[in-house]
């Protein structure tokens, strides 16, 4: 399989490499967050967190960020720095209705040092940041961040001769010195020839060649170093192509047609259906393949990562379940579940990190990341299209119980299946989980949180399963312990990393959305009693 992707990558990657004249930047060898990267990424990852977009004003970061080292006073009275917490607004006497700020108006307001220190104690008493002081520690990074590349201190370009660390911009020997040099100007040219519209077809080869000139001397230092050009031009393939986006738009209109089979009975629609489905289950696993060759590893390392999987995870088990079962209602849920997790994934950058990273420490074995991770968080996949299909049983138990009861025997067939599918990789899972830990820590079990909220998720499901085989649990009770018990998941998968922050699974924490998924869950909490409640006065009446 993993040849496959490969071979896969390689056959896209030969046709968008240096893509156009003026390209080449985006190539360049950057040393950062433990890794080597393209200066594309690196330049889109410091946009991300200084103005929280990968564009200013519909220019590349790679234009934006190399202007900031090169002109920093330019940037002074410009807004780029994006503050939306109202509380850190507020502390810093700053209109709540505006996101953007200047540098001025940030770090040269007298409150910014006193922040500051607030927030060094809140780190020194090793308590969980709250929002409020998370968006201080986001703000303290962003002046950072932007001090830091403006001082040529952090945009590392040339191997050492000696170790590993990467040499900066600022302590750049005379011979690279040189070279950027002209690089910067052959930069400055080409960005002045575009701003005024002139032809720029020139000035873009004389970048491209300035741009080859300084990696030729780079490489020369220590080639040994410098040679990651495979990966490289994938990355930067990766990020322009953005496979899991085209994959959810696929998965989208893949929705769209299914619903027309399903409400409107046009069944000569479902080759269309199948075709779009499959086009996005290829892009969606084209994204992984990429990720893996860059990565070297499973993408199943932090959250985003296993939102997308879980997306792919959906889509694979309503395939299989609508083969066998011809439901039709499967895959509805299966598309539009799978369409909103990627979506997710695609529009909370900050809250799920798509950037690539390496891996923490514990997690350095691929064999058990593959087995342990992949295994567990594909049970997610399995309750979570248990969960769509639960969705769809309450539209029909409003419509109409009687009237639509063969729909609903096939809803609730498609949710029993699903959690058995669930359990299988969830308890295996589990006790995967726990021989890594031995390894790892050298214990099986602790309670630790998140192997605590694992097992209830686990407890859970089987209780609704062995109930539901008992016969205590009926049509209805089925669809709603789908939505209720999916709470378990989201708790498991998202509330231990980005709410309790605590145990020694340290390397999934995060922060932000609380709100958003708190009134996701409490939205379906209402919806289900809302329905009991109706289908109750139906009853009566």
């Amino acid at each position: 399989m993993k040849k496959f992707f490969l071979v896969l990558a390689s056959l896209l990657l030969s046709a968008t490499v240096y893509a156009k004249a003026g390209d080449a930047l985006k190539y360049l060898p950057v040393q950062d967050g433990g890794r080597i990267k393209p200066y594309d990424s690196f330049s889109r990852e410091m946009l991300e967190i200084v103005y929280g977009k990968t564009t200013y004003e519909g220019r590349a970061a790679t234009e934006i960020v190399m202007t900031w080292m090169l002109s920093p006073q330019a940037w002074q009275d410009k807004r780029i720095f994006e503050v939306r917490n109202h509380e850190v607004l507020e502390a810093m006497k700053l209109p709540k209705d505006q996101r953007y700020f200047s540098g001025e108006e940030l770090f040269g307001n007298e409150r910014f040092a006193l922040l500051r220190q607030e927030l060094q104690g809140k780190r020194e008493s090793k308590e969980k940041l709250n929002p409020y002081f998370q968006a201080l520690q986001r703000l303290e990074n962003q002046f950072f961040v932007f001090q830091e590349i403006a001082a040529g201190r952090m945009l590392k370009l040339v191997p050492p001769k000696e170790g590993n660390s990467w040499v900066a911009v600022a302590d750049l020997e005379p011979a690279q010195q040189e070279k950027f040099l002209a690089m910067t100007k052959a930069f400055v040219n080409h960005i002045g020839a575009v701003a005024k519209g002139e032809n720029s077809s020139q000035t873009a080869v004389d970048l491209d060649n300035a741009v080859k000139g300084f990696e030729e001397s780079a490489r020369s230092v220590n080639p040994g170093l410098y040679e990651h050009s495979g990966k490289i031009s994938a990355e930067v393939h990766y990020n322009s192509f953005h496979p899991f986006r085209w994959a959810y738009i696929f998965y989208f209109l893949a929705f769209i047609v299914l619903l027309l089979v399903w409400t409107l009975s046009k069944e000569s629609l479902m080759k269309i259906a199948w075709v779009f489905l499959a086009i996005g289950f290829v892009l969606n696993t084209y994204g992984f393949g990429v990720r893996m060759y860059i990565m070297d590893r499973a993408p199943v390392s932090n959250m985003y990562e296993t939102v997308v999987w879980v997306s792919w995870g959906v889509v694979l088990f309503a395939a299989v379940l609508e083969i066998i079962y011809k439901f039709r209602l499967i895959l509805v849920a299966g598309t539009l579940v799978s369409a909103f997790g990627l979506v997710i994934a695609d529009f909370a950058p900050a809250v799920l990190d798509p950037t690539l990273q390496p891996l923490e420490p514990v997690l350095r074995s691929n064999y058990w990341l593959t087995i342990h991770v992949m295994t567990i968080t594909i049970s997610y996949a399995a309750f979570f299209l248990a969960f769509g299909l639960g969705d769809i049983g309450l539209i029909y138990y409003l419509r109409g119980e009687e009237k639509h009861h063969e729909k609903i025997k096939a809803v609730v067939m498609g949710i029993y299946r699903s959690m058995q599918i669930g359990v299988a990789f969830l308890a295996p899972g589990i006790i995967l989980g726990g021989i890594w830990a031995d390894y790892s820590w050298g214990r099986f079990w602790g309670w630790d949180p998140k192997e605590t909220w694992a097992l209830i998720a686990l407890l859970g499901y089987l209780a609704v399963l062995h109930a539901r085989y008992a016969g205590m649990i009926k049509h209805f009770g089925m669809v709603v312990t789908a939505i209720i018990t999916f709470s378990l998941v989201i708790m498991a998968w998202y509330g231990v990393n980005f709410v309790l922050g605590a145990g020694l699974h340290s390397y999934g924490f995060g922060a932000g959305g609380v709100e958003y998924v708190s009134a996701f869950v409490a939205a379906h909490i209402l919806m289900v009693i809302y329905v009991s409640m109706v289908r109750a006065g139906k009853r009566k009446g």
